[in-house]
C-alpha cells in the first residue's frame, strides 16, 4: 500500500468511529468495530472489557517491547455543538465530530503506523492498545489490559500534542478537606465558626510553596476548587468542606505532596487517591533524542492521560490540538492524520526504541 492509502483507511475508519457512541464506560460498540477493522487488516486482536490490543507478528522475550496507545472513549457533547456531533463531517482540511481530536486522530494515526512497522523487521516488539475508560482513568480501562500485554520498555501516547513530544505529564490528586468547628447562635457569637478555620487553611495552601521545580512542568500547584458551609443566616457553622485541585510535577509523588499538605492544615484531609502520578521520559532516551533530531521541541503538558496509570517511561505524541479536546465543534485536520502517519513511521522504522 502507498502512504496516501494509509491515511485514506485512517480517516474512514475515523469516520465511522466518530458515528459509534463511546462515551467513557459505553464504548461496547466502538471497541467491536475497531476491533473487526484489525481483523480486516490481517492483524490478530485481543480484548478484555473495551479495551482492544494487537501484538506484531515475531514477538519475542528478547527484544524491548514498545506500546503504541490510544484511548477509544469520548467526553459527553457540550450543549454548544452547532452540528450533531456524531456525524462526521468534512469541511475542506477539517474533519468535524465528537472525539476526532481527542483522540481520534491519534487512534487511528497509530494504527496504520502499527501496520506498516510491524510489516518490517525491528529491533524491538511492538503493541497497539486502544484503550477505554481514559477520560475517567476508570478501573475497565487501561489498567484491566495492561497486565495481559507484554510489558512495555517505553510508550507513545497517541494524545493530541501538534505532533510534538510532551516528555512529562503533571499527576492529579483531589483533596477533601474538612474543618470542624462548634455550632452557636450568631447574635452572641457563639461557638467555633468552621468557615474561618477553613479560611485560614486555604490562606496557608495559597502560601504553600514546593522547592522541587520541573524543567518542563513547572511547579507541583494547589487549587482550592470547591467549598460549602452553613445551614442558615443565624447558625454558626460547626462545618466546612472545600475541594483541592492538586497537580504534581514530577519530582513528587502524590503521596508526599499529601504529607506535606497535611502536616500545615488544622482541618481534616483526605486524598480521594494517589494513583494519577505525575509521569517523564528522560531526555536522553532514544525516542526522544530522535524526535529532537526530527525537528520536535520536548514539553511538559499540564493534561492528564493513561500516562497516569504506567510504570514504565512514556510520552505523549499525537495529531491535533489540545485546546480543541472537550470543546463544541471538535475537529482534527485531515493533513495533521497524514503528517502524524509519516512521523511515527519516521520516528519508528529502523531505529532503537532503548538504550
Amino acid at each position: 500500500m502507498k502512504h496516501h492509502e494509509y491515511t485514506a483507511e485512517a480517516i474512514t475508519l475515523l469516520m465511522s468511529l466518530i458515528e459509534t457512541p463511546s462515551v467513557s464506560r459505553n464504548e461496547d460498540e466502538a471497541a467491536t468495530l475497531l476491533e473487526r477493522k484489525m481483523e480486516d487488516y490481517g492483524l490478530e486482536p485481543q480484548r478484555t472489557g473495551n479495551n482492544v490490543w494487537a501484538i506484531g507478528a515475531g514477538f519475542s522475550p528478547q527484544r524491548p517491547t514498545l506500546l503504541l496507545n490510544a484511548h477509544i472513549d469520548t467526553v459527553k457533547p457540550v450543549a454548544s455543538w452547532t452540528r450533531n456531533p456524531l456525524q462526521p463531517t468534512i469541511e475542506g482540511d477539517r474533519l468535524y465530530g465528537l472525539g476526532s481530536n481527542d483522540c481520534g486522530g491519534g487512534l487511528v494515526s497509530l494504527l496504520q503506523a502499527f501496520r506498516v512497522i510491524t510489516s518490517r523487521r525491528q529491533a524491538y516488539n511492538t503493541v497497539f492498545l486502544a484503550s477505554a475508560e481514559e477520560e475517567v482513568s476508570g478501573a475497565d480501562g487501561i489498567v484491566r489490559a495492561l497486565p495481559l500485554i507484554p510489558r512495555p520498555d517505553v510508550a507513545i501516547v497517541g494524545e493530541p500534542t501538534g505532533m510534538q513530544p510532551a516528555v512529562a505529564e503533571k499527576g492529579l490528586m483531589v483533596l477533601d478537606i474538612t474543618a470542624h468547628g462548634k455550632s452557636g447562635h450568631a447574635a452572641r457569637r457563639e461557638g467555633i465558626n468552621a468557615i474561618y478555620k477553613m479560611t485560614d487553611d486555604i490562606d496557608r495552601l495559597r502560601r504553600l510553596q514546593f522547592d522541587r521545580k520541573s524543567e518542563f512542568l513547572g511547579d507541583t500547584i494547589v487549587n482550592v476548587t470547591c467549598i460549602n458551609a452553613g445551614t442558615q443566616h443565624n447558625v454558626v457553622p460547626d462545618i466546612c468542606t472545600a475541594v483541592a485541585d492538586v497537580r504534581t510535577n514530577e519530582h513528587y509523588t502524590n503521596e508526599e505532596v499529601y504529607e506535606i499538605i497535611c502536616s500545615c492544615l488544622d482541618s481534616e484531609v483526605k486524598a480521594r487517591s494517589f494513583r494519577l502520578s505525575s509521569s517523564h521520559i528522560d531526555k536522553s532516551h532514544p525516542l526522544v533524542r530522535r524526535c529532537v533530531e526530527m525537528g520536535m521541541q520536548p514539553f511538559g503538558s499540564p493534561t492528564l492521560s493513561d500516562q497516569a496509570l504506567m510504570s514504565f517511561p512514556s510520552f505523549k505524541l499525537g495529531p491535533g490540538d489540545s485546546s480543541r479536546s472537550h470543546a463544541a465543534d471538535e475537529y482534527i485536520c485531515i493533513s495533521e492524520i497524514d503528517e502524524a502517519i509519516k512521523t511515527y513511521i519516521r520516528l519508528l522504522d529502523g531505529n532503537l526504541i532503548k538504550n
